[in-house]
């Protein structure tokens, strides 16, 4: 009986190690990315902005990701809409507060195929000190391995947030009555992933 333990013992433990050594991590490729995001202005038009400074993984067994975890965060003090009184703005604690909640994080839950290559990722989304449910919907793009060896895979995930449930809680209206700043904000990430060597 003591054998029969033992070796069932050896072989779980060899199933779960050859697990754990198929999962596979992807760190994003910060130059070859872009996060975006752009909000109603005066009712009429867009703002657009991005944030420059952002860090990412994936860790995942399976070669369509569809068991996929994602970590992911912004340096809030990145924000750039190319006008810096603007900027400085969005840094304060009208909207972002970045000194005292300097990151965005994004943790996922869930990221599922819907169909074909189009997946749906559902998280936990942290805005100074808020923490809410977002869903994204997500375009893989492929695996390729570029002229230095490296592997890559590509996803564009776009989704939108009320910046009001996150406490960005500047506002103010037009002559028209209408909000200066538009609580709806577009989010569109077009992000580059390196397998980890």
């Amino acid at each position: 009986m003591k054998k029969v333990f033992s070796l069932s013992l050896a072989i779980f433990s060899f199933v779960a190690l050859s697990m754990a050594q198929t999962v596979k991590t992807w760190k994003v490729d910060n130059m070859h990315s872009g996060v975006k995001f752009s909000v109603t202005h005066m009712v009429i038009s867009e703002v657009e902005g991005s944030f420059k400074v952002y860090e990412g993984t994936i860790t995942s067994a399976k070669d369509d990701f569809s068991d996929a975890k994602i970590d992911f965060s912004v340096d809030v003090n990145s924000i750039n809409t190319d006008n810096s009184m603007r900027d400085g703005h969005l840094k304060s604690d009208d909207f972002f507060n970045a000194d005292k909640f300097p990151k965005m994080v994004f943790k996922s839950t869930s990221f599922k195929k819907k169909a074909g290559n189009v997946y749906e990722l559902i998280g936990d989304l942290t805005i100074r000190d808020v923490t809410k449910k977002v869903k994204f919907s997500v375009k893989y793009g492929g695996i390729m391995k570029d002229p230095y060896g490296n592997t890559k895979a590509g996803f564009k995930a776009t989704g939108s947030i009320n910046r009001f449930d996150y406490g960005l809680k500047w506002n103010t209206l037009t002559e028209a009555g209408g909000a200066m700043v538009g609580a709806d904000v577009n989010l569109t990430l077009n992000l580059e992933f390196a397998l980890a060597k």
